[in-house]
């Protein structure tokens, strides 16, 4: 099969991917092997290319929003059968023993790994992964639409639930990225008001296509006070003035991987019981709920596709924000 191997980290424009040639995989006990179909470029990729994030094993294919059909079966799997659909996403196992894992946090397991970055992903012919881990796909969604449910739709729809906001109330999105799309359809679909902030012209319009409530600027006057907020960009001090439009008893969700510093200088922006709680991955139990709210009605998705062999050009363009939605490879 082939697959893009990073083995030195590098800027990305440096083209520190290598296209390779490596046996088929072999599923072990309990796992499946996917043929992808088509696989999604995160930020997250960028970040460990790049160095951002530490390099944990050498070399390592990147990518962990997959969709593809389950190629080989491995003894005692019974959750999928040769045909099937199959997707793969950012926790790739858990430990499945400690406090966190038996008390519904999987997420923050210690030994918990991860596609792409210390487990192999999918930026390659074939995928391995536990058949536990593994998610089952609709049959009706296409594989390149499937394939960012597996990152940012996951990761949209926990940064929402983290919110605790009900229908009703009033969330506040900070950056409109693809992940900010998943989660205004989200709370659109579930009753709640939603305020977007964002500075791109196109990203203002694709909000107020979406049903936001109100779309505006950094630099333009708040309308109202909120129940909740999600920061997407990876800036520090986007966080006290969001928390400037939060109401007492309200609640401010970090959803980046990582972020420049954060300086609060003013004790009246954290007074009132807000609380300010960062996303750290995701559950198997997000993206099953996630998936089934997809199969009940598509989300829209902006997608562009690249061929499997332009990945790294792909990556190149998503690094200097020229990619129209999701870029996603496909083969």
């Amino acid at each position: 099969m082939r697959a893009w191997s990073l083995s030195e980290q590098s800027n990305i424009g440096d083209r520190p991917l290598n296209l390779v040639e490596l046996p088929d995989l072999e599923p072990n006990d309990g796992e499946i092997v996917i043929e992808v179909k088509a696989s999604g470029i995160c930020r997250t990729d960028l970040h460990v290319a790049e160095g951002d994030l530490p390099l944990l094993r050498s070399p390592l294919t990147l990518g962990h929003e997959v969709a593809g059909i389950v190629a080989k079966v491995g003894s005692g799997v019974e959750r999928f059968k040769v045909g099937d659909r199959a997707g793969m996403a950012w926790l790739n196992s858990a430990c499945g023993k400690c406090e966190f894992c038996t008390s519904g946090r999987e997420n923050l397991c210690p030994d918990a790994r991860f596609t792409g970055w210390d487990a192999d992903g999918g930026f390659a012919e074939q995928a391995r992964i536990s058949a536990e881990f593994a998610y089952h796909l609709p049959d009706d969604i296409p594989f390149e639409e499937c394939a960012p449910l597996m990152c940012p739709g996951i990761a949209g729809y926990r940064s929402y639930i983290l919110t605790g906001v009900k229908g009703g109330m009033k969330l506040g999105l900070y950056g409109f990225g693809i992940t900010g799309t998943y989660v205004i359809q989200i709370a659109k679909r579930l009753g709640v008001e939603v305020y977007v902030v964002t500075r791109s012209e196109i990203n203002k319009e694709e909000a107020r296509k979406l049903g936001a409530d109100w779309v505006g600027g950094y630099d333009d006057e708040f309308p109202v006070k909120l129940d909740a907020g999600i920061i997407f960009p990876a800036v520090g001090p986007l966080v006290p003035e969001a928390l400037g439009h939060i109401k007492d008893g309200g609640r401010l969700i970090l959803a980046p991987v990582t972020m420049t510093p954060i300086v609060i200088d003013d004790f009246n922006l954290v007074w009132g019981e807000r609380e300010i709680k960062s996303l750290a991955h995701i559950t198997r139990k997000d993206g099953n709920e996630l998936i089934e709210m997809a199969m009940k009605k598509r989300f829209e998705t902006r997608v562009e596709c690249f061929d499997f062999e332009d990945l790294q050009e792909a990556m190149i363009k998503v690094s200097k924000g020229e990619v129209n939605g999701n870029a996603v490879v496909v083969l």
